[in-house]
């Protein structure tokens, strides 16, 4: 219990900064036994509450953005049902053997962050407007569908479209970027409430410590280095898709 605790504080922290807080919690969970789609959806409750409490800490960037979030929010909560019913109508084997590659996309996500950002900074100045041109809010919907089924390093990606389609400094759109994130998750949560089987001893204790962990990635996470931070994604990340494919 006292793992996933800390698990939970690392993938709220992470959430907030990068964006790629399941790769901590998701590999957590499958070491102490918990199935691999009851892990899924007992982790996709459990860290919105670190979202909220991100999107709080980064309420200052997230000033005059109140239109832009709910445009393209529509296309997050929307792409998010889709993602949580493609994950509940699929047989289980199809989401393990689908797992390895979502985590392996994630880890390599992660590993090319820094250049991701270098590259969506170079063609910053080529943003459009408030809202971005059209495909700004399919690529979102898009993002959402993966974070309704998986959404590892989901965070990552929505930086690397937001930051090249909207006229904003990266900061701001970080901020926009967790309230996305947190329609993704709220909304697949909801459902998953629902009609899946979720344990909520596993919710509570990721959500107490995604909780802390948001405010310290709005605050003290700032400060952290980048390198440490992706060198603990790739590590619990490579030793889950070691166990997956030894399985």
């Amino acid at each position: 219990m006292a793992v996933v605790l800390v698990a939970g504080m690392a993938a709220g922290t992470i959430n907030t900064v990068v964006g790629s807080g399941t790769l901590i919690t998701f590999p957590t969970l499958l070491a102490f036994g918990v199935p691999p789609v009851t892990a899924n959806v007992s982790n996709t409750i459990g860290l919105v509450p670190g979202v909220g409490s991100g999107i709080v800490g980064y309420r200052r960037e997230l000033g005059g953005q109140r239109a832009r979030a709910i445009r393209l929010g529509t296309g997050s909560v929307a792409g998010g049902v889709v993602g949580a019913v493609l994950l509940l109508v699929l047989p289980a084997d199809a989401f393990q053997e689908i797992v390895p590659a979502l985590i392996l996309a994630g880890l390599v996500l992660v590993v090319l962050q820094p250049r991701v950002s270098a590259w969506v900074s170079a063609r910053h100045e080529g943003a459009e407007g408030e809202f971005g041109p059209w495909w700004v809010w399919l690529a979102v919907f898009a993002t959402g569908v993966y974070g309704g089924y998986f959404g590892a390093a989901q965070g990552v990606i929505l930086m690397g479209i937001l930051g090249i389609g909207i006229a904003d400094t990266l900061q701001r759109l970080n901020g926009l970027k967790n309230v996305l994130a947190g329609l993704v998750n709220g909304v697949a949560g909801v459902i998953f409430i629902f009609v899946a089987d979720v344990d909520w001893t596993v919710v509570a204790l990721i959500a107490a410590g995604a909780i802390v962990g948001g405010q310290l990635g709005a605050t003290v996470g700032r400060r952290l280095s980048p390198l440490v931070l992706r060198v603990v994604i790739v590590v619990v990340g490579l030793v889950a898709l070691a166990a997956f494919l030894l399985n």
